[in-house]
């Protein structure tokens, strides 16, 4: 559906261009957009390597594991019937998210949501949980964010910190509160 949203407005930019003389602004407003998105892909694959490798390097010193012991109180009472390496994956996955590293955050997401998923072919309240979380993403480094500002020529990408704060802070706590919601308000003999 989004291919023939994009169709439709790729191609309405260029009859209207046409129709408004403006081909050559079009023309150059396409060599820029095509520009700036391989300045941006480049510098987001450059961060997103370099954070993938410290969380590599903080998974092989232990400090996954210190991390997790750390986290284990508050996601042991979100995440009641998750096992050892279920919950290893959820403190990393969120660790990551903490750091605003929502790509390097998806393995350890997908290993944990394995570890979650309930026999049959409905998602548990623990799974759901967890993609409410990912969802949400509570974030004290706002990383993604900070590099897109930082190739757009931002003079301070990190100058929107408290703002992610805040914003994170609130959409979790939102989201949480809502998952939980709705698994109390299950109807009785319904499966989940």
């Amino acid at each position: 559906m989004m291919s023939w949203v994009l169709l439709l407005m790729t191609a309405a930019a260029i009859l209207c261009a046409l129709g408004t003389g403006n081909a050559g602004a079009l023309t150059g407003a396409l060599a820029d957009g095509a520009s700036g998105a391989a300045k941006l892909c480049l510098t987001l694959c450059g961060m997103i390597c370099l954070w993938t490798g410290v969380m590599e390097v903080m998974r092989r010193a232990g400090l996954a594991d210190k991390l997790s012991k750390l986290l284990a109180p508050i996601l042991r009472r979100l995440f009641p019937e998750a096992d050892a390496p279920t919950m290893n994956a959820l403190s990393v996955n969120v660790s990551a998210n903490l750091l605003g590293l929502g790509n390097a955050a998806t393995p350890m997401g997908l290993l944990a949501a394995k570890g979650l998923a309930k026999y049959g072919a409905t998602a548990g309240d623990g799974f759901i949980l967890l993609v409410v979380i990912n969802t949400a993403s509570l974030q004290l480094i706002p990383v993604t964010i900070a590099t897109v500002r930082a190739a757009a020529g931002a003079a301070s990408p990190f100058d929107i910190m408290p703002h992610v704060w805040m914003a994170s802070a609130a959409s979790m706590t939102a989201a949480i509160l809502s998952a939980k919601l709705f698994a109390a308000r299950k109807t009785p003999g319904t499966e989940r």
